[in-house]
């Protein structure tokens, strides 16, 4: 059982045509680093519960810039992962399976 897990796609675009710009990229891709998979340039895949979520979204609110930066997270269906269809070099990731250390 997940306990209320939930598979969230996030998405953004920072400005990067400032060095502070490009230091909040660096941020915002490492602090998604620790919540999910990184499957494009800048869409991570991420597996999470309510508190998790807004522990994120106030981590993120605190790093991007509202006049010139994005972020989009899309809610999808349970276990949304598990259907994802690619092409080309895309793989499907495991978000689910037992962590081998």
């Amino acid at each position: 059982m997940d306990g209320g897990l939930m598979d969230l796609l996030l998405t953004y675009d920072v400005d990067t045509t400032t060095p502070e710009g490009r230091r909040r990229l660096r941020r915002v891709a490492k602090l998604c680093e620790g919540h999910g998979v990184r499957v494009q340039k800048s869409v991570f895949e991420i597996v999470s519960d309510d508190k998790d979520l807004l522990m994120l979204l106030g981590k993120l609110d605190s790093i991007v810039n509202a006049d010139c930066d994005s972020i989009r997270i899309y809610r999808l269906p349970h276990e949304g992962f598990e259907s994802v269809q690619t092409l080309g070099i895309a793989e499907v990731q495991r978000h689910r399976d037992d962590l081998v250390l």
